[in-house]
Order: structure tokens, then sequence, then C-alpha cells
């Protein structure tokens, strides 16, 4: 959405300037990338060592977090839920932002570790798994293309040793840089790949 607003804004400059349109051809579109990307998984073990990582990152894992909730979960999942915002204030950022760079870990990584102690919190449930959807956009010919590039990657925790949070911080980022380089496995193959059974009343 981001790419189409930019877009759309230099055209309209550029219409009320009454000036010819200042994009440029794409090198490839949409459709080539789809292509690449089934070529790219049925070339010689690839799309094999993308499965069997997952495989193993995954094997064994529940199926259920099973946070405490109000109300009784329905049969069918519904879609009705609401988003809670916060702003975190720019000076506790800051701090953070220079808690993670000493510690060699990206802040998104040190939301995560943060994150996975909530859910411990919550659950008591010490082997977590969290989706994170990530942008997928690994090769830069495809970083102007508009598109559904969009992947899900599941970051598994393991908080069983009950380790210090710079513990888990190495545990988290060891596990995010392992699951960005075999992003390019779709989700939907993760999952059949796995044979999880489904349940209409979860995700």
């Amino acid at each position: 959405m981001g790419l189409m607003a930019q877009e759309m804004i230099q055209l309209y400059d550029a219409y009320m300037a009454e000036e010819p349109s200042p994009l440029t051809d794409l090198p490839i579109q949409y459709a080539d990338f789809a292509q690449w990307q089934r070529t790219f998984l049925t070339k010689g073990d690839v799309l094999e060592s993308q499965k069997q990582y997952w495989q193993k990152q995954l094997a064994g894992a529940p199926t259920i977090l099973d946070l405490p909730t109000d109300k009784p979960r329905p049969a069918t999942q519904q879609a009705h839920g609401a988003i809670e915002m916060i702003v975190l204030p720019p000076e506790l950022v800051k701090q953070l932002q220079r808690f993670s760079q000493q510690e060699g870990v990206t802040l998104f990584m040190t939301f995560l570790a943060t994150l996975n102690v909530l859910l411990y919190k919550y659950t008591r449930q010490s082997d977590i798994l969290v989706g994170i959807p990530v942008a997928n956009r690994t090769h830069v010919e495809i970083e102007r293309l508009i598109g559904f590039f969009v992947n899900t990657l599941v970051m598994r925790t393991d908080l069983s040793v009950n380790p210090c949070f710079r513990d888990l911080l190495i545990q988290i980022r060891q596990t995010a840089l392992q699951a960005f380089a075999h992003q390019e496995l779709p989700f939907e193959q993760v999952v059949d790949a796995l044979h999880v059974e489904r349940d209409l009343s979860r995700s």
C-alpha cells in the first residue's frame, strides 16, 4: 500500500504540472516473480532443504497456546476482535534501542523476547510459537513492485530452562536469523509438511 500511495502521489503531481509520468518501467512484473518462485522452489533440493529445516525446527511443537480467556471459545473462529494501540515514550524507545544494540540484537528481537516472556506468564507454557509476518522482498528487483509477497514465519522459543533475559535474546536472535534464511517456503507449505491437525476454533 505504501508503494501504491507513493506512485499515486507522483502521478498526481505530474498530472497537475502537466508533465509526463515520472514512473519508470519495472524490470519485472508480479507474474515474473510468481514464475521465478515456482521455478526456485522446484529447482534442485531447494524445496526439500527448506521443508527439512521447518520440519526439524517445529518437530513436536505444541499446536495450541492456551491463553486464559474471559469467554468460552466458539466452535468456529470469528473475526471479531480489536486492536489495542499504545505509544511508548520516546525516551523509553531510545533506551530499548541502546539496550538492543549493546546486546547485538534488533529492536524487533527485543520486543519478541518480551512478548514471549509475557505469553509464558499467562500460559505457563515453556514452548511458545509466534507467527511473524515478513515482507519477503529478498530480491532488489521486487523492492518497487506492487504485489503480495508477505509470508509468515514461525518463531519458536524454549523457556523450559528459565533463561535470563540476555540468554533469551541470544536464543531469539539465532531463531530469527535462521527463520529469515529459510523464508522462501510459503507458510501454507510449511503447515502441509507438518501435517498439523486443523481446528476451526483456532488460527
